[in-house]
């Protein structure tokens, strides 16, 4: 476009006030609507980047609570009376004597890997010497289950409490040791005993495995030869003390 057209031509329009304002107002007209479009826009980018990190935040606040409410399954365990036995020994001046006894029934509960509860029972009849052979070991374990007429008291008297028992009624960690508490109910006398254990449990077996730990026998009322309860026996007494390691192992009901 020439200098000179536009002298002649388009000059004299922009002289004009009124065409000036038209003008000048359209200008400003297209710089708002600019304007506004480009604030929609951000406006519309921001809410959908919002949108996200919310739907986003909820799923994994989904997965979070969906693990909460699935812990794992309680299961229930029966003993093997094969492989649960209680190990013990007895100690006097002379010497020492050792032997088992079986678990024969008992059952387990156990929740998220920790055993919750359990009851189990002890067959007295399995009463068995390990340290002797022949007529020695028949006479103590004879003895030790009161067959004699006359010896029947004298320690745990089969014929009248076959049964001995165990029920757990507490389990406490700390410091990585496991102590497991119970009540241990002998001829017909229950007390509370503690003792440390190892215990493991899984969906196919389940092991409870204690210390070497001591009770005194004359708490249950096994009194032969206890130097507690009978004076004058000089060397002759049995310690008052039985030294005890229980193994369980026992396997899951489904």
């Amino acid at each position: 476009m020439s200098l000179e057209y536009f002298s002649i031509y388009l000059r004299p329009f922009f002289l004009e006030k009124n065409n000036f304002d038209i003008i000048f107002n359209y200008k400003i007209l297209l710089m708002k609507t600019k304007l506004v479009n480009l604030l929609t826009i951000t406006v519309i980018i921001i809410t959908a980047v919002s949108c996200k990190g919310e739907k986003e935040k909820t799923r994994e606040n989904s997965t979070t609570e969906a693990v909460k409410e699935a812990p794992m399954k309680a299961l229930t365990y029966q003993v093997n009376s094969e492989s649960s036995t209680i190990e013990w020994i007895g100690k006097k001046p002379s010497g020492q004597h050792s032997g088992t006894i079986k678990v024969s029934k008992g059952e387990v509960a156990a929740q998220d890997g920790k055993i919750k509860s359990g009851s189990f029972v002890i067959d007295m009849l399995t009463i068995t010497v390990t340290d002797l052979e022949g007529e020695e070991k028949e006479s103590l374990e004879g003895h030790l289950k009161g067959e004699a007429k006359g010896t029947e008291d004298h320690f745990f008297n089969v014929a009248k409490f076959p049964n001995a028992s165990f029920d757990i009624t507490d389990i406490q960690e700390k410091d990585g040791t496991t102590t497991v508490s119970g009540n241990l109910t002998i001829k017909g006398i229950t007390k509370n005993v503690s003792f440390p254990a190892v215990t493991k449990t899984d969906n196919n077996s389940m092991s409870l495995t204690s210390d070497i730990f001591t009770i005194d026998r004359t708490d249950w009322g096994v009194n032969y030869s206890s130097k507690s309860v009978f004076e004058n026996l000089g060397d002759k007494f049995i310690n008052d003390d039985i030294e005890l390691k229980i193994s369980i192992v026992a396997n899951p009901t489904f």
